[in-house]
């Protein structure tokens, strides 16, 4: 199991909540004007997030734990479900106390009565719809009259941080955020980790075909589009399949025995040039111009006879239509663009670098992730799905940029023609804090990350980015085994702005 808290942080907000307490509510939190101090812990399991704020704890005498439950995944409050609060003694014996309904979605007043004197291991034992789970939560030391007990140790943390400066030569202020407000957006937290990114290279980016990938497709002779249903974007072809059909309009000045004569003279060199072929004396491409010149005339011909043949236009790839560029009943020239096809693999990715980070790219990168294609996910492709095709020898003028060239076969959510951002990894790693890119918050130009130091206390850290990646980045300012938020920081960003003055207990 996985828990984590201030110890430091979590006296100086227990202070702070008996400064501002005045009396008990009908919920459970302790309001009284007392002379010992209430306690509260925050622990994290794989299924639940444990806030349990409560009175301290006498022998014989109910302490209600007034404990918020959240459930990790949507980070939703519990709405029902069996919560208890267990005391559970160095011989393995235990005291159980349950509550089986919410006082409100999330809240469970839990009445502890503990028997004996003496520290305990706290857990918390959840049984809901989302799965049964026991959450470590430290250990507490059960009093007698006149020196009652409370929390001894918070849960450990994860990943323990490596010796750094205390909390209190750490820069940043605790902002108050309750459950009811966590629990209203959408909001997620977070261990961090140690680990380690990739050195990248970032800059804007263009999707398009592959050299040889597209093909505009034009009339061989003056005709009139036909109505085809076949004719839209979209439509897959395969190499030869008919894409347009024009009916053929005859040529001015030229008679029908003009025509008849330059056809057959045609058909005599497309059956020598077949001799040819048989003996491998002639090239494919030659045949194919042959044999589309007799077409293009026996149309000619008959369209001046008053019996036109539609003429197909095919397609020499394998791809899709990705431009209709007339209309049917439309009347076109030779040579006039019809329409456009394109091959979905491979794609090209066109970055545009800075000189000096053009130097840094090698043969030898380590993969590109792509910013800013179909959906909110970066895509990310390794050095064996991307292949570095070429780089630009020169500087264009207009950017000063260098364009590199990637391809790549791997299917993707990549559209041709979009606009993005790409980042091509090095092989040179970087140490240092893991966090989801989420988790930076922009604070007027300063970038920060909020440290959950409590259920519903924060600290705000100034974060140093040192490289991003994806969906993560690695920063300087925070530690490793921090629970940290990754979605909702910017809610708390303006909450603070909306309030001044300490963290006070809140009231429900």
């Amino acid at each position: 199991m996985k828990a984590a808290t201030s110890w430091g942080t979590l006296c100086a907000l227990a202070a702070l909540v008996v400064a501002g307490c005045e009396e008990r509510d009908d919920d459970g939190h302790e309001h009284g004007g007392a002379a010992v101090e209430p306690w509260a812990v925050t622990a994290w399991g794989d299924r639940y997030e444990i806030f349990a704020e409560a009175a301290p704890l006498e022998v014989g005498v109910v302490s209600k734990s007034h404990t918020h439950v959240t459930v990790l995944q949507g980070f939703a409050p519990l709405r029902s479900g069996v919560v208890s609060a267990i005391l559970r003694g160095a011989d393995g014996t235990e005291s159980v106390f349950t509550e089986r309904e919410p006082v409100r979605d999330g809240i469970f007043s839990i009445e502890i009565r503990p028997e004996n004197e003496g520290e305990y291991d706290l857990v918390f034992r959840v049984e809901s719809d989302a799965g049964p789970e026991d959450v470590p939560a430290g250990r507490v030391a059960v009093g007698r009259a006149g020196a009652p007990g409370g929390l001894v140790a918070p849960p450990p943390s994860p990943a323990p941080a490596p010796a750094a400066e205390p909390d209190a030569a750490r820069s940043g202020e605790v902002v108050s955020f309750l459950k009811e407000q966590q629990w209203r957006i959408m909001f997620a937290t977070n261990w961090t980790r140690s680990g380690t990114l990739q050195r990248s290279v970032r800059g804007p980016a263009r999707v398009r075909p592959a050299a040889g990938g597209e093909a505009v497709l034009t009339a061989p002779l003056d005709g009139v589009v036909a109505t085809s249903a076949t004719l839209h974007v979209g439509r897959e072809v395969k190499a030869g399949a008919p894409v347009v059909q024009l009916t053929p309009r005859p040529t001015s000045g030229r008679s029908f025995a003009e025509m008849d004569s330059e056809l057959r003279l045609a058909e005599t060199r497309l059956e020598r040039l077949r001799e040819l072929w048989e003996v491998e004396a002639v090239s494919a491409a030659e045949m194919e111009r042959a044999s589309a010149l007799v077409a293009t005339l026996e149309a000619e011909r008959n369209a001046v006879a008053g019996h036109g043949t539609l003429i197909a236009v095919r397609t020499p790839l394998d791809g899709t239509i990705a431009d209709v560029l007339v209309e049917p009943g439309e009347a076109v020239e030779a040579g006039a663009s019809l329409a456009r096809i394109v091959k979905p693999r491979p794609i090209w990715i066109e970055v545009a670098l800075q000189p000096d980070d053009a130097a840094a790219l090698s043969n030898e990168f380590a993969g590109l992730v792509v910013h800013g294609g179909a959906g909110n996910t970066p895509v990310v492709l390794t050095a064996e799905e991307a292949r570095l095709v070429s780089r630009s020898p020169e500087v264009d003028r207009e950017t000063g940029a260098l364009l590199a060239l990637f391809e790549v076969r791997k299917d993707t959510p990549l559209q041709l023609g979009t606009s993005v951002d790409a980042e091509v990894l090095l092989p040179e790693e970087r140490p240092g804090i893991v966090v989801p890119a989420s988790a930076i918050v922009d604070d007027a130009g300063v970038p920060i990350v909020y440290v959950q130091v409590e259920g519903e206390s924060f600290l705000r850290v100034e974060a140093r980015v040192d490289a991003r990646q994806g969906d993560l980045a690695l920063v300087q300012g925070v530690r490793a085994g921090e629970r940290v938020v990754t979605v909702g920081g910017a809610a708390i960003r303006r909450a603070s702005q909306l309030s001044s003055g300490p963290v006070e207990g809140h009231v429900h």
